[in-house]
Formats: C-alpha cells, structure tokens, sequence
C-alpha cells in the first residue's frame, strides 16, 4: 500500500500478523523505491513478518530522474529520519515491541548510515546493501568519516566484484564500526546484486533476523 504522511512518500509492507520489527529501506543514486532490490528485500522481510516501507529520499521526490545533489544530502537524511519517526508510530499502532531497522541501497544506505552516526536514536539498527566505500577507481576517498560514530548493530550486503569496494575494504570499513557487524557476501554479484537471479532478498533477510532483531532484543 502506498505510504504518504508529514513528507515521507513510498510504498509500504504490512506482514500477516503483529510485526516483529519495523524497517525503513531507501534506494541508490540513480533509483526510487521501486527499485527491484528493494521490492524484492521488501516483501522478504514482510514475509519474516517485519512492518517495512520503501521510500523515495527528498532528492527523488523533487525530481523523478537525475542523481542526487551533494548539496542535499543533509535532507535526504533528514527525509529518511522523518520516515523512521513515522515507521515507529506505525510499529506502536500495530502492537510491534520489535527494534526499528533503517538503509538502504548504495546511496540510500550511506545517507541512512551517516542519519544513525549524526543521531543513534533515529534507529535500532542498521542495513547496508552495497554500501559505496569509494567512487569506483578512487580507493583513496573512502567514505568512512563517519564510521566510528556508529554504535548500533550493522549488516552489510556486499557482491564480491563491486567496484564500489572490495571485500577486504569493506571488511577493513567495518572494524571502524564500534556496534556489532555482519557481513554478507552474496557470491557472483557486483553492485546490483542480482537480486532476481540469486538469492539476495533471503540471504539478507536470514542475516537481519540473525544479527539485528537478536541482537538487539536479546
């Protein structure tokens, strides 16, 4: 169903029963929330019985095509605190006690971490699908500034052949977290992570309900 209130505009997935969690997932750079990795995660985790809602960032709602601004990346985080201030209301109107989960794909995960390291209590946890460490080809601008500030439990979705970072960048990325990190390689995959044709969606839906929900409730 579609989701539109205080400024958030996506799509939302309701799973049979009381959510055991709540999630908010945004897309990539040059995506929206249709992107088929987020639909595709979407109705897995709903099907796992999370309360999920994919979302367009601030940039995309003002424009349905071109890459985002790097002058208005500071909305795009605020847009996706805005959608998880939204998702915990409707987690509490559902009778879900479960943590609060918020990421995204490449971009939409980068904005949605860097939210978590300004502000820890926009969410319980966090999850990363093919987090850009570096532009591709420029190992040296390596987006980790803001790493060490993230305290809450991490999974990271990586393909093996991503030009965005290696396997060892990506796990030397995640010793600069403080709060407990997974990472889940989804072999044969680069960037977009095939997730029509491997079993991306279920992977890291085994490594959600393993590594964020108990972590964080136990």
């Amino acid at each position: 169903m579609d989701l539109r209130a205080d400024g958030v505009v996506g799509v939302l997935h309701r799973p049979i029963g009381t959510p055991i969690a709540t999630a908010v997932i945004a897309h990539g750079a040059g995506s929206d929330h249709d992107a088929l990795v987020l639909r595709l995660l979407a109705a897995e985790l709903a099907d796992r019985g999370l309360l999920v809602a994919r979302i367009d960032l601030p940039y995309r709602q003002k424009r349905p095509k071109g890459p985002p601004s790097p002058s208005g990346a500071a909305a795009d985080r605020a847009g996706i605190a805005a959608a998880a201030q939204v998702m915990r209301g409707l987690g509490v109107d559902a009778g879900c006690t479960g943590p609060l989960i918020v990421g995204g794909h490449s971009y939409g995960g980068r904005q949605a971490s860097m939210a978590v390291a300004e502000d820890p209590s926009v969410a319980d946890a966090l999850l990363l699908t093919s987090y850009p460490l570096h532009p591709p080809g420029k190992p040296e601008r390596a987006r980790t500034d803001h790493l060490p500030s993230i305290s809450c439990p991490t999974v990271v979705v990586h393909g093996p052949s991503d030009p965005f970072a290696t396997t060892d960048e990506i796990t030397a990325a995640l010793d600069l977290i403080p709060g407990a990190t997974t990472l889940v390689e989804i072999p044969g995959t680069g960037h977009d992570l095939r997730p029509d044709r491997k079993p991306t969606a279920a992977m890291t839906a085994d490594a959600v309900l393993a590594h964020l929900l108990h972590t964080v409730t136990d």
